[in-house]
């Protein structure tokens, strides 16, 4: 008999994993939050839909159970969900939306938290879970800890209470025919926050020290690695850092490692926006003349909404002096031949679009890489 799963919000990451499981046979259905009600995946509809946006827009037509049903008969509940809320209102948002997730679930099921957590969140969850079922987490009800970012590239372990030894957990979340082992949350936990304070440190160094590269033709030359780095890799995996920034209180060494990392960015924002006001001065172009589009194609179903704030956020401090900036998904369509229009290519993705499509000459385009390259 097959094991009934269900997926706690309808995320790119969550409906990746779902749909990998159902084409392999597996009894699956996802939570869209936004309707309390769970869709009932299949193979068919897993191969029809290859994102969701697209099961999004046909999604009055599919097959729903309510989502507390389909959450009480599950064995496996993934906490997928998408995180929008910013700050102080964060923590608040996951809560609410981790208890909304676990209140039907009954003896005998696994919870598996899929997104990140700063050190010892997953002890908050569980005691969440005590909270609102009554069931004592690794003993009448599992608790797996598999924080999702890179699809292409999940955790190789899997963070548990007790040394369990899960087969069908294993193979659900099995790669490339290799499954995955099962370590202590607390070692799960460690393991992701040294990937992610890694990739961070590694990526800010290359950001400071780029700031001291003059642009000349032959000098940018011995740059070429870098140039291919776009604010939409840098800015990927920023809530990971922040939540293990919310874990300490105290001011130690590995603090000092994320808070750098974190005013890293910070201060590669204040740069980009710099050389747009520097670009501006330059070729002496008026605000009022001029048009400033942000030009990002972002994904908004992901679990983390670090790239949607990111974007609204340099949109809003450039307001501050010139009136129009707009965004865009490496469209031309809001170019205006009435002004000069200064585009900021934020991923590769929209810098080839750009590319392709721009025939004006009346553009300037900056890439969004740690050279700010115009």
């Amino acid at each position: 008999m097959k094991e009934k799963i269900v997926f706690f919000g309808l995320s790119t990451e969550g409906y990746h994993l779902a749909s990998k499981m159902v084409i392999d046979g597996a009894e699956v259905k996802i939570i869209d939050e936004s309707s309390s009600s769970a869709i009932v995946l299949n193979s068919e509809i897993a191969k029809t839909y290859t994102d969701v946006i697209s099961l999004r827009e046909d999604e009055p037509l599919l097959s729903m159970e309510p989502s507390k049903m389909a959450i009480s008969k599950a064995k496996y509940l993934f906490f997928t969900p998408r995180i929008r809320k910013t700050g102080q209102d964060l923590k608040t948002e996951v809560n609410s939306k981790f208890k909304d997730a676990v209140a039907e679930l009954k003896k005998g099921s696994s919870i598996i938290n899929c997104l990140p957590t700063g050190f010892g969140g997953n002890n908050e969850n569980i005691s969440l879970l005590k909270h609102v079922t009554g069931l004592e987490a690794g003993e009448s009800i599992s608790y797996f800890y598999f924080p999702l970012n890179d699809l292409n590239k999940t955790p190789d372990v899997i963070g548990c209470l007790k040394q369990t030894d899960e087969k069908k957990l294993s193979t659900l979340l099995k790669t490339d025919k290799k499954e995955k082992n099962f370590v202590d949350i607390s070692t799960a936990e460690n393991l992701h926050a040294i990937n992610t304070i890694q990739r961070f440190s590694n990526l800010c160094s290359i950001v400071e020290v780029c700031k001291f590269v003059k642009p000349n033709a032959k000098r940018t030359t011995s740059f070429n690695d870098f140039k291919s780095l776009y604010l939409d890799d840098m800015v990927n995996g920023l809530y990971d850092l922040r939540m293990l920034g919310s874990s300490f209180e105290s001011a130690q060494t590995l603090m000092y490692l994320i808070n750098g990392s974190v005013r890293g960015i910070s201060g590669y924002i204040k740069r980009l926006i710099d050389t747009i006001r520097i670009t501006l001065k330059k070729n002496d172009l008026k605000a009022s003349k001029t048009k400033i589009v942000l030009s990002w194609t972002l994904d908004t179903n992901e679990m983390r909404g670090d790239k949607i704030e990111m974007l609204n956020s340099i949109a809003s401090k450039l307001r501050d002096y010139i009136g129009d900036v707009e965004t865009s998904s490496g469209s031309i369509d809001l170019f205006h031949q009435d002004k000069v229009t200064i585009v900021v290519a934020c991923s590769s993705y929209d810098y080839k679009e750009i590319k392709q499509n721009l025939k004006d000459d009346n553009t300037f385009v900056i890439k969004a890489n740690p050279l700010c390259e115009i």
